[in-house]
């Protein structure tokens, strides 16, 4: 089940890294974040080092991920150009 609040967190700019996913229209896409995850940082640390994002930013892109890879629908991706 996706959650739609969460997922409402992330947004697509076609001027922006091409138009992957990032997290509420600034430059810090949904891939850098799951990347630091996956490299084993602290989320205190990514929010630390990136003081725009909040806590619900990092379960968004989780949220993003598990969509993603269960194949849910990403209807709810926000998509300016």
């Amino acid at each position: 089940m996706i959650d739609e609040k969460l997922l409402g967190r992330i947004t697509a700019n076609l001027e922006i890294f091409g138009g992957k996913p990032i997290i509420r229209g600034m430059r810090i896409s949904v891939e850098m974040i799951l990347s630091l995850l996956a490299q084993g940082e602290e989320s205190e640390t990514i929010l630390a080092d990136y003081p725009d994002l909040e806590p619900d930013d990092l379960r968004a892109c989780l949220a993003y991920a598990h969509a993603a890879i269960s194949h849910d629908k990403l209807d709810l991706l926000q998509v300016s150009v």
